[in-house]
């Protein structure tokens, strides 16, 4: 393709194996691949707030090749140029990500997709986390991890303080206000970020809700407090909610929102617990009603991204999240590392004018893990030669 090809992600069916070389610096047509950092990890809980700096490998995989499908992008843009192939082309279209403090987590990934597929990014980022994510992104601590297909660097056009939370400034109690860790911070509120953004840039295209937590998530259900239960319900699906609500008024008509959900919504995961499994189911039927509502109102598409297993400190903080990544490994279909762009890839998509008939879904990014009905690692099933990979 020519290199003055029209920018953004192209749905191609090449093959490449996932140790190529990814020098992005002397290649015109690049593998979505997202530069050098390619942590396999991200929040077990759908939150992208803290994130793991080292991945977790309780056993390791022989070197096979396994081929992926990559999306190809283009570089310097041309608008004069047709675009082959089809197209995830955002150009023009305003994306507010909730839920980025670090480089590492699946809001991150998504905002990449969404800047590599040409969209504008503005990011809500968890008050007390904010200093750090804003101080390293000035250092430059993030351009590795920044560079884009094309082998620029994402930009973020704005990082605004969220905590999603408290919906207005009349909901935040006194020992919030007086933190420390909020001092400095105003207008963070879902109201205040909303009327702020409306103000800055008049409209969005793209709502992303990447966040979540459980304060008393090690615990089991049936020994979770109501205070905990409700604080999960609260910071993981009301707060999708009140994003919409308040965000909903400056969505252009054929816009898209995106949250990320997990299996542990319909499927039990002992160690799941403090009422986050709970939060999850009703994100994803509030997904649905929302779908409904917003779609008939504003022409608004609602979707959610039902993530596999993947690792950050919050994830760690858990204790097993080793444990249920090599359960994927060994029982998803593909027998394969998750990664965060894989996720980000598929948020670009539904975010795109390709996936304008779907809205009200839960679509599953997590190597198949979600079909199955059974462990396959079971000694109950080593007699049925189930193929596997060879591992050392």
């Amino acid at each position: 393709m020519a290199a003055n090809a029209t920018p953004g992600l192209q749905i191609r069916a090449t093959k490449q194996c996932i140790s190529a070389s990814r020098d992005i610096s002397k290649l015109s047509n690049i593998s979505f691949s997202f530069g050098s950092k390619r942590n396999p990890f991200t929040d077990f809980s759908g939150s992208s707030y803290i994130s793991l700096t080292k991945p977790i490998h309780s056993f390791k995989l022989a070197p096979i090749k396994f081929e992926r499908m990559v999306t190809k992008a283009m570089s310097e843009a041309s608008e004069q140029v047709p675009v082959p192939g089809l197209p995830i082309d955002l150009r023009g279209k305003r994306a507010f990500i909730a839920g980025i403090a670090d480089d590492n987590g699946y809001g991150w990934a998504i905002a990449k997709s969404l800047a590599a597929a040409g969209a504008e990014i503005l990011v809500g980022t968890w008050v007390p986390a904010l200093n750090i994510f804003e101080t390293s992104l000035r250092r430059g601590k993030f351009d590795e991890s920044r560079v884009l297909p094309d082998g620029s660097l994402m930009e973020i056009a704005k990082v605004y303080p969220l905590d999603a939370v408290f919906d207005s400034p009349e909901d935040v109690p006194e020992d919030v206000k007086a933190n420390k860790r909020y001092a400095g911070s105003s207008k963070w509120t879902v109201k205040e970020v909303a009327e702020s953004v409306k103000q800055d840039f008049g409209t969005i295209d793209i709502l992303v809700h990447s966040l979540a937590n459980g304060p008393e998530v090690s615990k089991p259900l049936s020994e979770t407090s109501r205070k905990g239960y409700l604080a999960a319900i609260s910071a993981s699906s009301y707060s999708f909610i009140s994003l919409l609500r308040h965000f909903l008024p400056i969505i252009n008509p054929g816009g898209a929102t995106i949250s990320l959900t997990y299996i542990a919504s319909e499927r039990i995961i002992p160690g799941y617990g403090g009422g986050m499994s709970s939060a999850k189911a009703a994100l994803e039927s509030d997904t649905k009603v929302l779908a409904f509502e917003a779609g008939r109102k504003h022409k608004v598409r609602v979707n959610t991204i039902s993530a596999g297993p993947l690792g950050s400190r919050a994830a760690k903080a858990i204790g097993f999240i080793d444990m249920m990544i090599n359960y994927s490994l060994e029982n998803a279909p593909l027998q394969k590392e998750l990664y965060a762009e894989e996720v980000g890839n598929v948020a670009a998509f539904l975010a795109s004018p390709l996936a304008s008939a779907i809205t009200g879904a839960t679509v599953y990014v997590d190597n198949g893990l979600n079909a199955m009905g059974v462990g396959v690692d079971s000694p109950a099933f080593s007699g049925l030669g189930i193929p596997k990979d060879n591992k050392n």
